[in-house]
């Protein structure tokens, strides 16, 4: 005997990105006029950092509006983003008595946003979650698109979900209390965006990149703007992950394998500067982009104060083996995604955009930094 289980679904998961300053007080306003439904209980998820800087304003504006609300605090920094800590929140809520009937709110960077938004995608079999980005490397990058994931010593970003959020607020003032290094950081991503889809933003980066890194706010404004677009136009054709979203891991196999292999002495943004100029020689050699262009791309990074040399205290072997562990490997073949000049990328196929590469021209590369 068979039973047929027709479960088809059309599901909306289309959401709000709102840019602006001091956003704490919309975030607010958009509950109460039912942005998470008729739910009165919200879960504060943020770090040691952020808890003082902008989470506790947020939690203490939520509970003087009528909600339960608590903080859910982990340490600062990539080394969180982890099954462990992930555990920690959930049981953290568990122990409040937080149960479906919740939302989370993220407050914080990358490592936040990702790790909230997966525990919201498993805690109670799904609650809805908003993230209020406060670093410009989550508001260019982990903040949207709904990848939520951790690391493990194995792999980073392997085990995780897509899980969208309700809204995602970009708070441009939150800048002004990064450190340099972090805002640096930050940049790396933005100019990786700008490298695979809008050569326009390039050509403001080249002109603005200092105005930027002192906070400028028409600058400031203008790269919030353009991140969100460039990531959108490529989240809203694919989602998943099927074939054209594998381009927003332009430089990130060699950057996650270096941002591991340094135990997270350098920052995400400082490793994907190195990833991206390994990308861009790769590229070169290839015939993907000239050597001007390639040059550019090299000195828009050291300009905005990231690395673009690989640390002498990372092992080549060991980096080169640190690269199969990359989320774009198939049949056990490393698999590279590449720009094409500046402001798009190589495609090779259709929907294929990553292209296997022998493990002896990245060697050469990797030798050569």
């Amino acid at each position: 005997m068979k039973f047929y289980c027709e479960l088809k679904k059309v599901v909306d998961d289309s959401y709000d990105i709102e840019i602006g300053h001091r956003l704490s007080d919309t975030l607010i306003n958009d509950i109460k006029n039912g942005l998470a439904g008729s739910i009165k209980k919200f879960a504060v998820v943020t770090d040691k950092t952020v808890e003082a800087l902008y989470a506790a304003d947020i939690l203490d504006k939520l509970i003087a509006a009528g909600y339960k609300a608590d903080m859910f605090v982990i340490p600062a920094g990539e080394k969180s983003k982890t099954r462990q800590m992930k555990e920690f929140v959930e049981d953290s809520m568990l122990e409040k008595g937080y149960r479906r009937d919740c939302c989370v709110v993220a407050v914080g960077g990358g490592v936040v946003t990702d790790l909230a938004g997966f525990t919201a995608g498993t805690f109670g079999r799904g609650v809805p979650f908003i993230n209020y980005a406060t670093t410009l490397l989550s508001a260019a990058d982990a903040s949207i698109g709904g990848k939520t994931a951790v690391d493990t010593q194995l792999a980073t970003n392997l085990i995780g979900m897509f899980n969208q959020p309700k809204k995602v607020y970009i708070d441009i003032d939150t800048w002004k209390t990064l450190p340099q290094r972090q805002l640096s950081s930050g940049l790396s991503e933005t100019i990786k965006h700008a490298c695979l889809g809008d050569e326009e933003m390039f050509d403001y980066l080249e002109k603005n990149i200092e105005k930027i890194l002192v906070n400028d706010i028409e600058a400031c404004e203008y790269i919030a703007e353009r991140n969100c677009r460039v990531k959108y136009n490529v989240v809203m054709k694919d989602e998943r992950e099927s074939g054209l979203r594998e381009i927003l891991n332009l430089g990130h196999t060699v950057g996650r394998a270096i941002e591991t292999l340094s135990e997270y002495r350098l920052l995400h943004g400082e490793a994907l500067a190195i990833g991206m100029t390994a990308q861009v020689r790769l590229g070169r050699n290839l015939g993907f982009i000239s050597s001007e262009n390639m040059n550019r791309v090299v000195e828009l990074y050291r300009r905005a104060g990231l690395p673009v040399e690989i640390p002498e205290y990372i092992d080549r072997k060991a980096l080169v083996k640190k690269l199969y562990t990359d989320k774009k490997v198939r049949d056990g073949k490393l698999r590279f995604v590449f720009q094409k000049e500046i402001g798009d990328v190589m495609c090779f196929g259709e929907n294929a955009y990553g292209l296997e590469i022998p493990e002896d021209k990245i060697t050469e590369i990797i030798e050569e930094m």
